[in-house]
């Protein structure tokens, strides 16, 4: 079997002509690669294949005055330009460098090939996805795939990229090699000239030494970071198969923590390396990407903000009548007076009311009025895991901080251990185990929703209504996520068990940041006995908004379309799994409606839903965030492209291969509820 390296190199680079014979410490660049590359030994000959282009002559003849061989072919052509120079060098298995990666690790390579040898592939990778460093890009493939290849394919992306058939295409087999860590960021190839002044300088560190390896270079760049920040912001495979979104997502991990301000956005939440990630406009229940793609949102639509649709023409006309006056003064808005008191309207128990702009915030003015009204710290809590950080983020101060409701499992770093332990965890519908927590420990608070997943049973409600009457403990209800949408105002006025306090968020603004803490008064007075104050909790916006949306929402009840909507589309859920004899696990409330396809590749599945309904032109995954603008047509198109994958499913779960089927990593999984 006959290895052979086929460097792609050429002169006419549009960001940075003649780069492949720029110096690097004197030496031309595509020298340089040649001499680390000729020292793999697993590799039997290293060739060039550049185009016919009369700009590569001077290329072709430094190569061929080096001792390699240089094939001259096609210039738009690249994948028959390949197959051209597998056939010339007798090749039986052919990896493909890029001239611009002078980077290239001879000893990486070398594990790739044994990797692949091994592996049995049709095609393998250290790029699918990319773990490792922009600039150390191997794939090895055999030549009777590449020949296939180029004979079935007429695509012109297929063919100026070479492999995205073979990548993509489920028929060859395929394997790859990771990295631990997600070095996908770093950017060690030379596309513009910021690339190859960074070049330059890791060859300037190490001179004379040329043959360094990778980590050494990583090693390097954590050290002296400042020699590579010239050209941290570009992107990796810029012009290629990658989105502007998807680009964006990339460059948004190397200066933001995880990519983006909340963890059910992040891309790799849906569908890693494809989700086009970010939004150009919205209008009703589509959105378009910043490549002006249309998409139509039967997704978590804006994590539950929008029950009204995007872009509601009321409450927006409501927002511009508010910038055109101005947001923010010395005085107050009048609108937080007018909202406080349509609150307490809307729930007659309750009589004051404070307002903030987010659902953590909310649950922090709200955990710190019950603390201070009870006199005691501990808070019993039922709800996501996720939960913890908002407390914890909120809570640290003079006051004892909430790191003690961190969950089993969890490790609450940079916590002092006398901090840890004032919030205790039970389970929804499992009131012995709250009872023995107000039993055991001096519960001030006790905190929960009023349903999500499921509904309460055997009386949990009226039970913990009275537990904590009985016991002079605050009782909030989590209404951020589950207000108004099957009742006009908090859920719990459809069970008839009024809370001492209880929060909303999410759907209050129809997509303006407002969230309300409500309360009964000798609750919610405590709060002047301990500082909650924020700034942009006075801001006009927010408060509009939400004086407009609920009169919206008043004038259409919408809360009853949406969870018309939401029980329709969990009955057709149900039907297509029985018609294809799938067991499928449905949760939430109806205007929050959710599935899971059980056993072993239920991840596998959701990811494979995202993957072909983006293909489809929708935001889809395994639950429907339901807003008014989801008509019967609307949801009929969703079912019409929803069906088939539902019958691709029948067939993994008969013996098909569904990571096959995937063309990137599956998804990762959100979080995990006490039930």
């Amino acid at each position: 079997m006959k290895i052979v390296a086929v460097v792609q190199a050429r002169m006419g680079s549009t960001r940075l002509p003649n780069k492949v014979m720029k110096p690097i410490g004197g030496i031309p660049m595509i020298e340089v690669l040649l001499a680390r590359l000729a020292r793999a030994r697993e590799i039997d000959e290293v060739m060039v294949a550049t185009s016919v282009d009369a700009c590569n002559q001077p290329l072709f003849d430094h190569v061929v005055a080096l001792g390699f061989k240089c094939y001259r072919g096609s210039e738009n052509d690249v994948l028959d330009r390949y197959v051209q120079a597998a056939r010339l060098a007798n090749a039986d298995v052919v990896v493909r460098i890029t001239g611009d990666c002078p980077l290239v690790d001879p000893a990486l390579v070398d594990e790739a090939i044994r990797l692949f040898k091994t592996s049995q592939a049709d095609y393998f990778s250290n790029v699918s996805p990319p773990t490792f460093p922009d600039g150390l890009d191997i794939e090895v493939f055999t030549a009777q795939a590449l020949e296939k290849a180029a004979r079935e394919t007429a695509l012109p992306f297929d063919r100026e990229h070479v492999t995205p058939y073979l990548r993509t295409n489920s028929q060859y087999r395929q394997a790859g090699l990771q990295h631990d860590d997600d070095l996908s960021g770093l950017r060690w190839t030379v596309d513009e000239s910021a690339d190859y002044e960074v070049m330059s300088r890791v060859f300037d560190h190490f001179s004379p030494d040329i043959h360094f390896g990778w980590a050494q270079v990583l090693q390097l760049q954590r050290s002296q970071p400042e020699i590579f920040h010239i050209n941290k912001n570009l992107l990796r495979n810029q012009g290629s198969i990658m989105g502007t979104g998807q680009k964006l997502w990339k460059r948004a991990k190397q200066v933001i923590p995880g990519g983006n301000m909340l963890l059910s956005k992040r891309a790799e939440m849906f569908l890693p390396d494809q989700w086009p990630a970010y939004f150009s406009k919205a209008k009703g229940c589509k959105v378009w990407d910043l490549d002006g793609k249309e998409y139509i949102d039967m997704s978590i639509m804006g994590i539950g903000t929008n029950t009204l649709g995007y872009g509601h023409s009321e409450v927006d006309e409501a927002v511009h009548q508010t910038v055109t006056a101005g947001n923010m003064s010395t005085f107050n808005c009048p609108e937080e007076v007018y909202l406080a008191e349509r609150l307490v309207e809307l729930h007659p128990w309750a009589d004051m009311v404070r307002l903030a702009r987010s659902g953590g915030e909310a649950n922090a003015v709200a955990i710190r009025i019950a603390r201070a009204a009870s006199g005691r710290d501990k808070v019993a809590i039922c709800g996501y895991h996720g939960w913890h950080d908002w407390y914890l983020a909120a809570n640290l101060g003079d006051e004892q901080n909430l790191a003690g409701h961190l969950l089993p499992g969890l490790e609450p770093k940079g916590v002092p251990q006398n901090l840890r332990g004032s919030v205790l965890p039970f389970r929804y519908n499992n009131f012995p185990e709250l009872e023995a927590l107000v039993k055991n420990h001096e519960i001030g608070v006790i905190k929960m929703e009023v349903s999500r997943n499921m509904g309460p049973e055997d009386g949990f409600l009226e039970k913990v209504r009275k537990l904590a009457t009985d016991n002079g403990i605050v009782l909030i209800f989590d209404e951020c996520t589950s207000g108004f949408r099957q009742t006009f105002g908090g859920l719990h006025s459809l069970y008839g068990v009024e809370p001492d306090m209880a929060m909303f968020g999410k759907a209050l603004g129809n997509g303006y940041a407002v969230t309300g803490t409500i309360g009964r008064r000798e609750v919610m007075e405590a709060a002047q006995t301990t500082f909650i104050s924020s700034t942009f909790w006075t801001e006009r916006i927010g408060p509009a908004a939400a004086l407009k949306t609920l009169e919206v929402m008043e004038r259409e009840k919408s809360w009853e379309v949406i969870t018309a909507v939401g029980n329709s589309i969990k009955q057709r859920w149900a039907q297509l799994a029985t018609q294809n004899g799938l067991q499928l696990e449905q949760w939430g409330m109806p205007a929050l409606a959710g599935f899971t396809i059980t056993g072993a590749n239920s991840l596998a599945y959701k990811t494979f839903i995202t993957q072909e309904m983006l293909a489809k032109g929708y935001l889809a995954s395994n639950s429907v965030y339901a807003c008014t603008e989801h008509t019967p047509e609307v949801v009929d198109g969703y079912f019409d492209a929803l069906a088939p994958i539902f019958g691709v499913i029948r067939e993994c779960e008969d013996g098909r291969d569904i990571h096959a089927l995937l063309k990137g990593p599956v998804c990762h999984a959100g979080f995990k509820r006490l039930n």
